[in-house]
């Protein structure tokens, strides 16, 4: 039984690093905590709790989450920090010693935070460490965010099974799992019970749900896109190997699942994707590509690229940017590789030097802002539907479309959470979303 006394009058500040994933467990948290008294800090405002979830995607992930948790103790200082997510799950003993840490908790621990809580004493000296060996993370806790944004993020899945040779995540989150359709259901139906318009489908790898229970994502794709009251919904990265035609053609006609889709590629060479131990050739990513864009000509396409992986020579990249050159997609989401300890790429005997990754880096973001430039001006003299967020203080209003066009317009109160139609204009002043004409 928790004692409910030690969270009286108790304030908490979240701080969420990393995926889509995370903000969405941040918010389950948040929600656990509020339901047994804990109210979040306003801005400005002392925290007597800090709960940081962290990411470990890369090394720089890995500095940027102890950068954030001191930054934290200096901004609340006094304040019981709880650090959770994959940089906790994979290097427990790294943040504990971290200066003000007080409670370490790993990926199957971070959703029952209240009964490792305690008194919320500070500790004195190594925070207490609480957490699983992947092997035994088993378990799929359900969560859904909306943050302060007008989208929810809905965990459908968490865990992966493919272990590319580049990668920590299966370390950090344990095997592919996931929860059930009716489950999810009943939350998209809570989400539309409380105002929310957008969805977008989140885990580590979606496109395996189904694998705990045997159902399919096609089979939550259909049952989510019956749920009245949601006006969208958007599938977050799928691997080109799950994302079946079957999938893109529902997408296509279907009731409330946007022209929109996140399929990360990698590398666009063949002799580095084997490497890296993925799942398809370029081939069948080409041919997912021209599926979606030949019966959506309109679908916003993002992928995303690694750049200087062990193996990687100068000859392999030039292949990788001819091949990414010539898909017919929107934008590129790019990663500078990094070591991770554990990992299998560490065996490849070919390493990249730092300039030159950069280098590859820049080449890469050069393809992608001419490609975003392109499908922008694509679309202009549209009609389309933006469902519009709040803004930051004195900033313009802005909002994406169906097809994830991000649209300004001056801010007006009434268009929040609406799905307002709007023809779109010219590109704004920094040239990263077009303007709104009513």
């Amino acid at each position: 039984m928790i004692d409910q006394s030690i969270f009286e009058n108790k304030k908490a500040a979240y701080f969420t690093l990393g995926c889509k994933l995370n903000f969405a467990e941040t918010s389950a948290i948040g929600k656990v905590l509020s339901e047994n008294g804990v109210r979040k800090a306003r801005v400005g405002e002392m925290a007597d709790l800090c709960v940081v979830n962290t990411c470990s995607v890369t090394e720089l992930a890995d500095k940027k989450c102890r950068q954030t948790i001191r930054k934290i103790a200096k901004k609340h200082p006094g304040a019981f920090i709880v650090v959770t997510g994959c940089y906790a799950q994979l290097k427990p003993e790294d943040v504990a010693g971290i200066p003000d840490v007080d409670l370490v908790l790993g990926a199957e621990q971070k959703l029952d935070i209240l009964q490792y809580l305690g008194d919320m004493s500070k500790q004195e000296g190594q925070g207490v460490m609480i957490t699983s060996k992947t092997k035994d993370i088993r378990t799929f806790q359900p969560s859904c965010s909306q943050g302060d944004r007008t989208r929810y993020f809905l965990k459908v899945q968490d865990g992966c099974d493919y272990y590319c040779s580049y990668c920590t995540i299966p370390f950090a989150r344990g095997r592919s799992r996931n929860g059930n359709i009716a489950d999810l259901v009943a939350q998209a139906k809570e989400v539309a019970a409380g105002g929310g318009k957008e969805i977008v489908l989140t885990g580590v790898n979606i496109g395996d749900f189904g694998k705990s229970n045997g159902e399919t994502f096609f089979d939550l794709v259909k049952a989510l896109d019956e749920v009245e009251g949601i006006e969208r919904y958007r599938i977050s990265s799928i691997e080109p190997n799950l994302l079946t035609d079957e999938i893109i053609e529902f997408v296509a006609v279907s009731k409330r699942f946007v022209h929109h889709f996140h399929i990360p590629l990698q590398s666009g060479s063949d002799e580095v994707l084997s490497l890296m131990r993925r799942r398809y050739d370029t081939a069948l990513f080409a041919a997912k590509v021209k599926k979606i864009k030949e019966i959506m000509p309109d679908c916003f396409i993002g992928v995303d690229v690694i750049v200087g992986v062990r193996g990687e020579t100068d000859e392999l990249f030039e292949q990788a940017c001819r091949f990414i050159e010539g898909l017919d997609i929107s934008q590129l989401h790019v990663f500078t590789y990094s070591e991770r300890p554990g990992t299998m790429a560490l065996k490849i005997d070919h390493t990249v030097d730092p300039k030159e990754k950069h280098r590859r880096s820049q080449l890469i973001l050069e393809i992608s802002d001419r490609k975003l430039k392109s499908f922008y001006e694509s679309q202009k003299g549209k009609k389309c539907k933006v469902l519009f967020e709040q803004p930051a203080k004195n900033k313009p209003m802005h909002g994406f479309s169906e097809n994830y066009i991000r649209v300004e317009a001056p801010y007006d109160a009434r268009m929040i959470n609406l799905a307002v139609e709007v023809t779109l204009g010219d590109s704004n002043e920094t040239g990263d979303s077009l303007n709104a004409i009513f």
